[in-house]
C-alpha cells in the first residue's frame, strides 16, 4: 500500500518538473529570432534597453518583420524613423543578457 502512493507521488514529480521545463523560455533563442527579425546582425547599428523596452536603431527598418516580433512576444512596437522601440515586458533583462553575447 505504501509503496503504491511512492510511486503516484514520484511520477507526480517527474511530471511537474517536464511541465516546468517545457513551459521554460529559451531566451538565447528568443534572442536570436529577434536579431534575424530585425534584418539581421548587420542591419542593428546600435540598442539599448531602458527597463522593459528595448530601442534599436536600424540601417534599413524595411527589413524588420514587425509582426514576426509581436508574436515573438513583444507587448508594442514603436517605430520612429529608423528606430523601433519594442515593448517586451518582463522578460527584457534575459534577453538583453542574450544579445549582449550575441554582439
Amino acid at each position: 500500500m505504501k509503496i503504491e502512493y511512492i510511486i503516484i507521488i514520484i511520477i507526480g514529480i517527474v511530471i511537474a518538473v517536464a511541465i516546468t521545463r517545457s513551459k521554460k523560455k529559451d531566451f538565447k533563442l528568443d534572442a536570436n529570432k529577434l536579431i534575424m527579425l530585425l534584418g539581421g546582425k548587420e542591419n542593428v547599428i546600435d540598442y539599448e534597453f531602458n527597463k522593459s523596452r528595448f530601442i534599436v536603431n536600424l540601417k534599413d527598418v524595411s527589413k524588420a518583420n514587425k509582426e514576426g516580433i509581436q508574436k515573438l512576444g513583444a507587448q508594442g512596437i514603436v517605430e520612429i524613423d529608423n528606430q523601433l522601440k519594442i515593448i517586451l515586458g518582463s522578460n527584457a533583462k534575459q534577453i538583453k543578457k542574450c544579445i549582449n553575447d550575441l554582439k
